[in-house]
């Protein structure tokens, strides 16, 4: 009996709760509603976070997120202006500015992708048919040892008069102008990766073999320039030590014989018979020895102090 008192009770409650629940809502931070009653807007789009109130039943809550949302194209393969062909990978950054318009022409996420897809891959492929291969590649006319490889490889290198950041901003400027009609804004369009067919990917690794052996020759010959002048340098600082120390010993052998004959004449004043004698058993010393045979007169002054020794 008790239980079934508490029956009718606990249903009202339910029911309250789903009358409750279909007649507030909130909204947070980070999306923006639409409100629609069979299937029409009412009022304008509620961007502000917070609780709100509807109609049960009859009217239906939209939620769009407010945040920069992603687009990841599929790789494409298109033409460059050269009839190069090439496969383009792009990305983008999106949001929806007008919820009730984008409600009105989308729908949803999904099928906004979709119109993503079809927009900016048009809009790639109409900005690089009209664009050289290099353009795609390079950003300035850097030198070859400071920019991508792939520029010289695919092509005879040109002046680069747009380049790739010039290309990806009329890309997003000619798909933004068609996607503001769907309430949505188009932020950024980044060319993700560029990839060569087979063969012009050939080309391009013949080309970069070309190229790295051309600048590693201009390496060499800069090396053997530069090794030529080390060595001219040396050479030349070598001389220069030479020819400083020959004159230096000149001066020094030529201050030593110097002083070595002014000893030998002050010897000599103080001396000249003992001087003499030295001298002679000098000679001597330096001329005779047991291998050594002279033949002299008996005149001669070369033993000239051995006669005046007594036998």
């Amino acid at each position: 009996m008790r239980i079934q008192k508490w029956i009718p009770i606990i249903v009202v409650i339910i029911i309250g709760l789903i009358v409750l629940s279909s007649v507030l809502y909130t909204v947070d931070q980070t999306q923006q509603v639409i409100v629609t009653q069979f299937g029409k807007p009412i009022g304008k789009p509620i961007t502000e976070p917070g609780l709100y109130f509807k109609k049960p039943f009859i009217q239906k809550v939209n939620y769009f997120d407010k945040r920069l949302l992603e687009w990841d194209g599929s790789p494409t393969q298109i033409p460059t202006k050269e009839k190069k062909y090439i496969w383009v990978d792009t990305t983008a950054r999106w949001k929806i500015v007008d919820a009730l318009k984008f409600l009105q022409t989308v729908g949803n996420e999904r099928t906004a992708l979709g119109r993503l897809d079809d927009i900016i891959d048009s809009a790639t492929r109409n900005q690089i048919t009209v664009h050289l291969l290099y353009e795609m590649i390079r950003n300035s006319n850097r030198e070859f040892a400071q920019v991508e490889l792939g520029v010289q490889a695919a092509e005879e290198m040109g002046e680069v008069k747009y380049g790739r950041e010039v290309i990806t901003r009329g890309i997003l400027n000619e798909a933004s102008r068609v996607v503001a009609q769907y309430g949505m804004e188009l932020v950024d369009v980044r060319i993700k990766r560029v990839n060569y067919v087979e063969d012009v990917r050939r080309k391009v690794y013949d080309r970069m073999i070309s190229e790295r052996k051309r600048v590693a020759e201009e390496y060499r010959s800069e090396g053997q320039g530069k090794k030529a002048e080390i060595e001219g340098m040396m050479e030349k600082e070598l001389k220069r030590i030479t020819s400083e120390a020959y004159r230096r010993a000149q001066e020094i052998m030529g201050q030593a014989d110097a002083k070595a004959t002014k000893i030998y004449a002050q010897a000599y004043n103080k001396g000249p018979e003992f001087y003499s004698f030295l001298r002679t058993l000098e000679a001597y010393k330096h001329t005779l020895d047991k291998e050594t045979h002279l033949y002299l007169t008996s005149d001669s002054d070369f033993y000239k102090y051995l006669k005046t020794l007594s036998p």
